[in-house]
């Protein structure tokens, strides 16, 4: 199936069911327990700098594990892969001074997402398989200072976001992935400047994929990092019009809940969540089962919350198996048809009175 054929059913896919998205890729390498040498393989063993702990470089050095993740995911009902890119743009890369490959791990790590998804949707061609290309949020904040006693300083701008964001998607793209999905958004002002590059590259290559957004509320303020509610988050964002918005990350889904039924009252397109499988306990482990989080989430899908649905932090494959088998069957979420008024946002959303 091509993309074109793929992207064409899409809408009418998430129309008839909740559609499920993969868990996480951290959580699934940690099980190999790999050494300074697993991560390095034959090509980067002369590397000048630990690269330990760069997950996605494993696209590169280990593409047989990173495959091998992906098909474990879709083999569990995942309708949705990510792809192993959420650090793969030059700012991030810079920690391991690898920006020169951000290009590369971009398109491999696509790559790797669509030939296990062509492997499952050929073993079943009644189900088309998704391969999300994944746009982290970096580890800079264009809207925060890291320095205290500078509340002014920043150490990235808009512009220097979107060229890294520019490069990460013509990347991803190139790779063969359907859709762009900008995640883990704890800073609005990132989002806007990986959504302007996504929306520049894909004008400049000629396609029109679409576009996913998920944003992280990071504690029980109910606010994102950079100090957002839900609805000021998605009114900072919905002149994009994307495909879906969401949130994942931060939280497991018994304190997502009140943020998820807060999106779905206030956006008209689809919603998405993908929780952690709890909060981690005192070891940084996630205790919450397969079971708990399919029925966290089988609640939301009855009660009309959500679209898209699938984990984050400490999730499996057997926690993706338990939510598909928990909302198959389940009406999706019904977008709402919103009343034409103004809808602006700073911290606080403000919607003006129709007259």
């Amino acid at each position: 199936m091509t993309r074109d054929e793929r992207l064409k059913r899409l809408p009418e896919i998430a129309r008839e069911r909740i559609l499920v998205i993969d868990g996480a890729m951290g959580t699934m390498i940690q099980r190999y327990k790999l050494d300074e040498d697993g991560y390095r393989g034959e090509r980067f063993k002369d590397w000048p700098r630990d690269v330990k702990g760069n997950n996605d470089l494993l696209s590169l050095s280990r593409p047989e594990i990173i495959k091998a993740i992906h098909a474990q995911y879709l083999a569990a009902g995942a309708d949705i892969i990510e792809t192993n890119t959420f650090s793969c743009t030059r700012i991030a890369m810079a920690d391991y001074g690898m920006e020169e490959l951000s290009y590369e791990l971009n398109v491999e790590g696509a790559r790797l997402a669509r030939e296990a998804a062509d492997e499952a949707e050929r073993a079943d061609p009644s189900r088309p398989r998704y391969v999300a290309g994944a746009l982290g949020p970096t580890n800079r904040t264009a809207s925060i200072s890291p320095v205290v006693t500078d509340p002014g300083f920043r150490n990235v701008d808009f512009d220097e976001l979107r060229e890294a964001y520019a490069e990460q998607t013509r990347g991803l793209i190139d790779g063969g992935a359907d859709i762009l999905l900008v995640e883990t958004v704890f800073d609005t002002l990132n989002a806007k400047a990986a959504l302007f590059a996504v929306d520049e590259v894909m004008e400049e290559m000629g396609v029109d994929l679409p576009v996913m957004i998920s944003g992280t509320i990071t504690d029980r303020s109910g606010r994102t990092l950079s100090g957002q509610t839900t609805e000021a988050f998605w009114n900072s964002l919905r002149h994009v019009r994307p495909f879906s918005i969401g949130l994942n990350c931060a939280l497991g889904a018994d304190l997502m809940r009140p943020y998820i039924q807060e999106l779905s009252r206030v956006a008209d397109v689809f919603v998405s969540a993908y929780p952690n499988a709890g909060l981690p306990n005192e070891f940084g482990a996630y205790d919450e089962t397969p079971a708990e989080t399919g029925q966290h989430l089988q609640k939301w899908a009855k009660d009309g919350l959500v679209n898209i649905v699938g984990g984050c932090c400490g999730t499996t494959p057997d926690h993706i198996q338990a939510i598909a088998e928990a909302v198959k069957g389940v009406k999706p979420r019904q977008t709402p048809t919103l009343d034409p008024v103004m809808r602006l946002s700073g911290l606080e959303p403000f919607t003006m009175p129709a007259f």
